[in-house]
């Protein structure tokens, strides 16, 4: 499985620094959606799932955690802890969030809007559906 890091490039000067998200150039596809997740109890994993259609990039703004990823044949573990290093999740790929820190802010832009019929909620049903898509 082909891990996408995205360097994010930062401009900045004595003032502070700046990361601009910008669909089409830094972001490979058109951003319908953005979301966040902050405050995550220690020891909680968050995910459990895997998309048919959707498309995300994960940027670990504050603090850091690890996304374990899973094509149903390989699994990789990624360290988010900088807010310029982007992970891009196609479609088809299990995912779960985990080892949040105590400040950790995720923020996820997705490809598409909420859809629930777009999920895979079941580890299961995600082998079964890959398996699928690949005959």
């Amino acid at each position: 499985m082909e891990v996408k890091i995205v360097q994010l490039e930062e401009h900045g000067d004595e003032r502070g620094t700046l990361i601009s998200l910008e669909q089409m150039k830094n972001i490979p596809f058109e951003i319908k959606r953005v979301y966040y997740m902050f405050d995550t109890v220690h020891g909680v994993r968050r995910g459990f799932h895997a998309h048919k259609c959707l498309k995300q990039i994960l940027i670990c703004v504050k603090g850091s955690c690890k996304i374990l990823l899973d094509d149903g044949t390989e699994k990789a573990e990624v360290l988010l802890d900088r807010p310029n290093k982007g992970l891009i999740i196609d479609s088809h790929i299990w995912r779960e969030m985990f080892d949040f820190s105590e400040d950790a802010v995720l923020m996820v832009l997705a490809s598409e809007l909420y859809d629930e019929a777009d999920y895979i909620r079941n580890y299961d049903e995600f082998i079964q559906y890959i398996q699928g898509e690949k005959k």
